[in-house]
């Protein structure tokens, strides 16, 4: 390959994976995988909003959205404060999510509900407030769940519930918004170095290292990679899809 023919093929990839001119939303974007997702669709060129709780905003969050992700109200809010902002709408991360772990029978209602409120039902009512803009131009949605939201997990039936959940949204989603070319998948991580994770007990993060093949945990960066390949136009025949970061933590 000619030096010429080789940085046009270089250039044709950069042109692939390039968010500029694009305006993503993340939300979640404080978090530990979610900043890794700003920062590397910033890095990409897109001009990209992080919807967070207020007491999570940062520095590096130029462009942050004060969003209460429980509240519907306030998750309309800010997508209208995105298209007064910039006005389009191409990119959508959901990367928000907590847990509040026990046993089915010590497991309480509230904590059942704040799972389903923060994790599931925000993101039904972020795409439901979303589609109209994406339909616009097309686009991408990643919604990212769980390997927990495909097998369960102990002590986990609401989070793992909560991801499942987000599994199923967005298979219906990518069936419904498809004939607008606006793909929806998800990724599912495995056991991430988060500072969230690293509250786990020492035996926990050692059983889940131990299941990988790789032998490590994960980094939020190798999730922020894969959102990249999901939001960029590496990925335009991809919808509906589950794309596992786990290290193979989990094969089934």
């Amino acid at each position: 390959m000619s030096s010429r023919s080789a940085a046009q093929a270089a250039a044709d990839v950069a042109a692939l994976v390039s968010l500029e001119g694009k305006v993503a939303l993340v939300t979640g974007g404080s978090g530990g995988i979610g900043s890794a997702i700003v920062r590397r669709f910033r890095e990409a060129g897109a001009a990209v909003l992080n919807a967070d709780v207020p007491e999570r905003a940062d520095d590096q969050a130029s462009h942050f959205l004060p969003c209460d992700l429980a509240d519907p109200a306030s998750v309309r809010a800010t997508v209208e404060g995105v298209r007064a902002a910039e006005g389009r709408l191409d990119v959508v991360v959901h990367a928000a999510g907590i847990t509040r772990d026990a046993v089915l029978w010590k497991m309480s209602q509230e904590a059942w509900s704040d799972v389903m409120r923060v994790n599931l039902d925000s993101a039904f009512h972020l795409l439901q407030a979303a589609t109209p803009m994406l339909r616009e131009r097309g686009g991408s949605v990643v919604l990212i769940a769980s390997i927990n939201g495909e097998r369960g997990k102990f002590g986990q039936a609401n989070y793992a519930a909560s991801k499942g959940g987000l599994i199923a949204l967005a298979k219906t989603a990518a069936q419904e918004l498809g004939r607008f070319d606006v793909r929806v998948n998800v990724i599912a991580p495995g056991l991430i170095d988060t500072p969230m994770t690293r509250s786990l007990p020492a035996e926990i993060v050692a059983r889940a290292r131990a299941e990988t093949v790789l032998g490590r945990l994960g980094q939020a960066d190798d999730v922020a990679r894969a959102a990249l390949f999901l939001g960029s136009d590496l990925s335009t025949h991809v919808t509906g899809q589950v794309l596992r970061v786990d290290g193979g933590q989990c094969m089934a």
